[in-house]
């Protein structure tokens, strides 16, 4: 330990029971230290020698961090952490006071004063100085001993001796709110208020909503029980859980008191606690955000993480209980159940009551995405962009990833910014189940796998079965996809994804009375009956069985338009016009691709009516769509590689210039074997169409090989009719190359598959002829 005197006398701030000592960089509080981050510092400073004056947000940034961009956000925070030094409640704001839209004022009087005669220089990991003047030596050296030995054991505990409680390995379980006030708008919002100030660490885990609710379904249990303090214990023991945290609020008169424990999962042990009060009902959520601050200090997590990942809730979510209770039961719904009709009307209602709610602009963009609105997904996801600076860092990553996946669609960005997500926040299963979106969109399905993979490990959910299985099937991996939904119904991870997967493994695995088992089990579910009527309209075509298919695609539609899913109905228009195209019903075929346009203009409705009108050589307007599709999603890699090079090869196949047609192609070649992106009856069209043009330039040999390349990956092709056309083509070319061998071989193929065909069919015609001639 030093001990030293100065010659000079130096300045120091004194308000209320504070003093700042700008030298040192000190603050403290009758005459003990308050622990302060040196930007946090350097703004009081700023608004204590101007106080009484406003200080603008601008001003202060520039000041604090010169020659370097920061984000507003990066202010707020500070503000937020320093108006905790200061002891300020969120609803009393005694000495930092907020100017709306210009920035902070320091209310309190300030005076400057000569420094006393004992100054505390500094503490640190391993050495305390102190000043003392020579006048009166006993009284100050003693004074000094005791001071220091206080600020020693501080700086003990705060540096050298901080065990942490938890590890960045345990994961910890969120139980309900215990409600004494009798005000239903807490019940559930709380806990969600929780989870979304906790979710922002890096530090601690939670299990999720839908790992709870398939624990509560194995315990034979509701999965919509409240969450108990025992009972939370209890699923946390199942999790292999470390701790669970328990709260409670009640009212006395106005204020509001909310208190919140931490205690061991495997012997109930109170680890620790906090305790926070609101004025009133419009700060419960202010208190929230106090507790997980404490709490996330208290529980090991590190002073830096803390401070960079602690958004104040009202500012990361909404302000308002209302709709942060409309945004819990969509995150519910969307979770734990992955039932996207359901979460969608929750999410609705959320921005209707804060329309600055930015994440859940995001979820219910997503939700729309996974319901095959794109068109509402997009625009949802562009206005949770637009809002993101009402977001927390980890919800930034949520809404900035999801822009650039169904937003603008820029799947390279997307791809970017969910790495980097993954990487702060390595046991989040998010990142991975959207990075597996990015590679099934590129056709990388080896590689959408193994994300899939590493999700389910992070959070065996019914989303992450989904996406496993999925990949399967298009790795034609179909035990190993059936083994899989079985795993997940066995875990109580039933979902209409896994039906609407168990549909194509048995279209895939010819098992006719599995279809009809999934379509029955469909039946008169809104939002769910009409994919599987389509799905079943998809066959029935497939199998040439054409009548059939348009009574089954009529009642899709009708089903969608019921359930309000506007777009998904214009879609199966378009889709109902490509199979007619494909048989060469070319005027219903138009009529079909009009009325689409007529009801949506989507990207996926644009794409796939031009598709349509290209193939019936309706060419003006074709071309027109084009445009449309260049001018509203310039930065789209969908539209970009996959939708334009196949259109413009069907307008130069159309228009008999086949080299033409082969060179717009090239430009979507890596992504020709993507699936959900170009619509699920054209996944690899453009290879269906470059041995059509090799066909039409008498070249057997390559058209050959693209139509085996459609033979080879079924599990992308599944029940779109070109999967079964592909073995007349492939006769065809053969038939070309000279070898009638294969050729005969093919043709029966197709005439198998058609044997139940409408026999008026003008490519099954062709096709016995053909065969004829080859006897």
């Amino acid at each position: 330990m030093a001990v030293s005197a100065e010659s000079k006398t130096r300045q120091v701030y004194e308000f209320g029971c504070y003093r700042l000592d700008p030298e040192k960089e000190l603050l403290l509080r009758d005459d003990e230290t308050i622990p302060i981050t040196p930007k946090a510092f350097q703004i009081l400073l700023v608004l204590i020698r101007n106080k009484k004056q406003v200080v603008t947000k601008d001003d202060l940034m520039k000041t604090v961090w010169p020659d370097t961009f920061v984000e507003e956000a990066n202010l707020s925070r500070n503000i937020f952490l320093l108006r905790k030094a200061l002891g300020e409640s969120p609803q009393d704001h005694q000495y930092i006071v907020t100017v709306p839209g210009r920035g902070y004022r320091f209310a309190e009087d300030v005076e400057l004063v000569p420094d006393r005669e004992m100054n505390l220089v500094a503490v640190s990991r391993s050495k305390v100085e102190v000043q003392v003047k020579e006048t009166r030596p006993w009284r100050w050296i003693a004074a000094s001993a005791i001071l220091l030995a206080v600020m020693a054991s501080v700086a003990w505990r705060l540096f050298i001796h901080h065990t942490p409680v938890l590890t960045a390995k345990d994961t910890v379980v969120l139980a309900d709110f215990a409600n004494s006030t009798g005000d239903p708008v807490f019940d559930g919002t709380l806990r969600q208020g929780l989870a979304v100030q906790l979710e922002q660490s890096p530090f601690l885990s939670l299990i999720s909503d839908s790992r709870i609710q398939q624990t509560l379904r194995l315990m034979d249990m509701s999965p919509d029980t409240r969450l108990t303090p025992n009972l939370a214990r209890e699923i946390g023991e199942r999790t292999g859980s470390a701790a669970f945290l328990y709260g409670s609020i009640a009212q006395i008169g106005t204020r509001y008191l909310l208190t919140l424990n931490a205690a061991r999962c495997s012997n109930g042990e109170l680890l620790t606690s906090s305790e926070a009060q609101a004025s009133d009902k419009n700060h419960v959520l202010d208190a929230v955000g106090q507790l997980v601050s404490e709490i996330r200090n208290k529980l090991g997590e590190s002073l830096s993480t803390a401070q960079k990942f602690d958004t104040p809730l009202e500012q990361a979510t909404t302000p308002s209980l209302e709709a942060l209770q409309a945004y819990t039961l969509g995150r519910r719904a969307m979770s734990g159940r992955g039932d996207w009709s359901a979460a969608v009307p929750f999410f609705q209602r959320a921005v209707s009551l804060d329309p600055n709610f930015a994440i859940a602009y995001a979820r219910l963009g997503m939700s729309y995405r996974n319901l095959g609105e794109a068109g509402l997904g997009a625009q949802n996801a562009q206005k949770a962009y637009q809002l993101r600076e009402r977001a927390s860092e980890y919800e930034r990553f949520y809404i900035d990833s999801h822009y650039y996946l169904i937003g603008v669609a820029d799947l390279e960005k997307a791809r970017r910014v969910l790495e980097l997500w993954a990487q702060t926040y390595p046991r989040d299963f998010t990142p991975r189940a959207d990075l597996f979106d990015v590679y099934v969109i590129r056709g990388q399905c080896e590689k959408a796998l193994a994300e899939a993979r590493e999700g389910v490990n992070l959070e065996a959910n019914g989303v992450m079965y989904g996406e496993v299985v999925f990949a399967d099937i298009c790795l034609n991996r179909f035990q190993d996809a059936r083994s899989t939904i079985q795993e997940a119904q066995t875990k109580e991870l039933d979902s209409p994804t896994l039906h609407f997967h168990l549909y194509r493994l048995s279209f895939l695995q010819n098992d006719e009375a599995g279809m009809a088992q999934q379509v029955e089990w469909a039946a008169g579910k809104p939002g769910t009956e009409d994919v599987m009527l389509e799905y079943d309209a998809e066959s029935k075509a497939s199998f040439g069985q054409v009548r059939q298919s348009r009574e089954l695609s009529r009642r899709a539609i009708a089903s969608a338009e019921q359930a309000e899913k506007t777009e998904i109905a214009a879609r199966y228009q378009a889709e109902a016009g490509f199979r007619e195209a494909l048989f060469e019903n070319l005027p219903e075929a138009r009529l079909l691709a009009a009325k689409a346009l007529t009801l949506s203009k989507g990207r996926e409705v644009e794409y796939e009516a031009a598709q349509v009108l290209a193939m019936a050589g309706d060419v003006a307007k074709t071309r027109r769509l084009v445009e449309d599709l260049v001018q509203q999603f310039p930065e789209d890699t969908v539209v970009l590689l996959i939708y334009l090079p196949a259109l413009r090869a069907q307008l130069a196949l159309t228009a008999k210039r086949p080299a033409e047609a082969l060179d717009a192609l090239q430009t979507g070649a890596p992504f020709v074997l993507s699936t959900t992106a170009a619509g699920r009856p054209m996944s690899l069209y453009s290879v269906y169409v470059r041995g059509q043009i090799f066909l039409t330039e008498r070249k057997g040999p390559e058209a050959a090989a693209e139509f085996q390349t459609i033979i080879d990956h079924r599990g992308i092709v599944e029940n779109s009719p070109i999967g079964a056309l592909a073995y007349l083509q492939l006769g065809r070319a053969y038939t070309l190359s000279g070898d009638k061998g294969k050729a005969r071989a093919a043709y029966q193929t197709f005439l198998n598959l058609w044997k139940d065909a409408d026999p008026d069919i003008t490519a099954l015609k062709q096709a016995k002829q053909e065969f004829s001639e080859l006897k």
